[in-house]
């Protein structure tokens, strides 16, 4: 039976503001618009209604792609 209380951090899910932080970009709401007309697929993890989180993998292969392109 797997150990329920061990928390597997491998891949962490950042909120926008984290994630934008991440990025490097001023402001979070830059996400947000991204998310809102497809621009970048950031496959953002929706939670609810309102809660949204990043894949840091994601986040990690987006910012290779922008420094290759």
């Amino acid at each position: 039976m797997p150990n329920m209380g061990k928390v597997c951090n491998e891949d962490p899910l950042l909120d926008r503001k984290q994630a934008a932080k991440y990025l490097g970009l001023r402001n979070s709401n830059t996400l947000a618009v991204w998310d809102s007309t497809g621009r970048y697929d950031l496959k953002p993890v929706k939670i609810g209604a309102r809660m949204v989180r990043y894949r840091k993998s994601i986040l990690d292969a987006f910012l290779l792609k922008k420094q290759g392109a």
